[in-house]
């Protein structure tokens, strides 16, 4: 299964823009594309869009690092998380304390970023849009 990539998509019921921001800021992402409901090439099926959804989020990109992260403000506004955790592999500490303190403004921290057996520092956290999130800092190589 060469070239084959798992990406996150994440959907915000209504609150993706703001997400998008938060973690432009949290975590040093860059935005990679950004489409509304109202920029369609196709009109949305009747019914499908909660009232004042055309100038929603459809599809957006954020690159953080190596990976991407699909999102989206869906159809569904009572979208809830659950079940699934993002995992960050950071290089440095400071670079793990910036994301994790970022990620945590307005959220809930479950394990503070400490070190562990299996990492100079880890920690997990749930961000304010409800998403769960471990941070956690590669062994420093012998190079």
């Amino acid at each position: 299964m060469a070239n084959v990539q798992v990406q996150p998509y994440l959907f915000f019921a209504g609150r993706c823009e703001e997400a998008i921001e938060f973690y432009i800021e949290a975590l040093d992402a860059e935005l990679q594309l950004l489409m509304r409901f109202n920029e369609s090439p196709e009109p949305m099926p009747e019914a499908m869009l909660p009232d004042d959804f055309d100038n929603k989020i459809m599809h957006a990109s954020i690159k953080v690092g190596d990976s991407i992260v699909m999102m989206s403000d869906g159809v569904d506004v009572q979208n809830q998380f659950g079940g699934v955790s993002l995992s960050i592999s950071c290089y440095s500490q400071e670079q793990a304390h910036k994301m994790f303190d970022g990620l945590a403004q307005g959220g809930e921290v479950q394990m503070p970023l400490t070190p562990t057996f299996w990492s100079p520092l880890f920690g997990s956290l749930t961000d304010k849009f409800g998403v769960s999130w471990m941070v956690g800092c590669e062994p420093e190589s012998d190079n």
